[in-house]
């Protein structure tokens, strides 16, 4: 990647994190990263996988979790800290990619036992399987491994499954579409702070066809960086060491 450009996006995602609670627009990010808004929409999708603009929205959510688990601010609140005029336009938007409505999400602290699945979806009998690699001299606990349509952990994903470290992986009767394969983990390493680092993999897209038997999709699991998305879909904790994996 350019050091340019990571240095451009870099400088538009503070300008995001500062600004979560205010009207931000694509003219007034392009100029925090001092790049034309054509220039600039089409470097950041390059980048981070997203538009600004739901990149935005992501970070918006996020600071609401964070929020809804840390404080005892209204609902209302935060919704407004964080950039929503209608607490009922906010709790639609955190229901649909959280997976739970913001006080469900409070009460859970964070945590959810299950995460649901698109069953409604067309199925093709096809798969999606692969190998999930972690990096050398890792240790990695539960890894949540899922397909969702965009580069980003939100809504339900058309398939999910559980791992307990590297190794194979299958996602059976897989929807006709186009997918991407997204893994979440935490690893022992620990962050300066004291706690556990973040760890993402990300591969696709992946097209399924009807017909199609298989496709392969292997998945490098890194450190989460502050290009990535956040994860906005609620999940186990993932930072428990588990024994067998989670039935689903």
């Amino acid at each position: 990647m350019d050091e340019i450009v990571r240095r451009a996006v870099a400088r538009a995602i503070v300008t995001m994190q500062d600004n979560l609670g205010e009207r931000l627009t694509i003219d007034d990010m392009a100029r925090s990263a001092m790049f034309s808004k054509f220039h600039f929409s089409r470097v950041f999708n390059q980048v981070t996988g997203l538009s600004p603009g739901r990149f935005l929205s992501a970070l918006r959510l996020a600071e609401a979790k964070r929020l809804l688990v840390s404080t005892t601010t209204s609902v209302t609140d935060i919704s407004h800290q964080v950039g929503y005029n209608s607490v009922g336009t906010f709790s639609a938007r955190f229901s649909s990619s959280v997976g739970v409505p913001p006080s469900s999400y409070r009460q859970l602290r964070g945590r959810t036992p299950r995460v649901p699945e698109q069953r409604e979806c067309a199925r093709s009998g096809a798969a999606v399987r692969g190998q999930l690699r972690c990096p050398p001299a890792t240790d990695i606990g539960m890894v949540f491994l899922g397909l969702f349509p965009g580069r980003i952990t939100e809504g339900t994903p058309a398939r999910h499954t559980f791992l307990t470290g590297a190794g194979p992986y299958v996602l059976q009767d897989v929807p006709v579409g186009r997918w991407y394969v997204l893994a979440h983990a935490w690893g022992a390493c620990r962050l300066e702070d004291g706690g556990p680092r973040p760890y993402i993999g990300v591969a696709g897209p992946v097209t399924i066809l009807e017909g199609v038997a298989a496709s392969l999709a292997d998945v490098r699991l890194r450190p989460r960086r502050g290009f990535d998305p956040p994860t906005l879909l609620a999940l186990p904790d993932l930072r428990r060491v588990v024994q067998q994996p989670i039935a689903v």
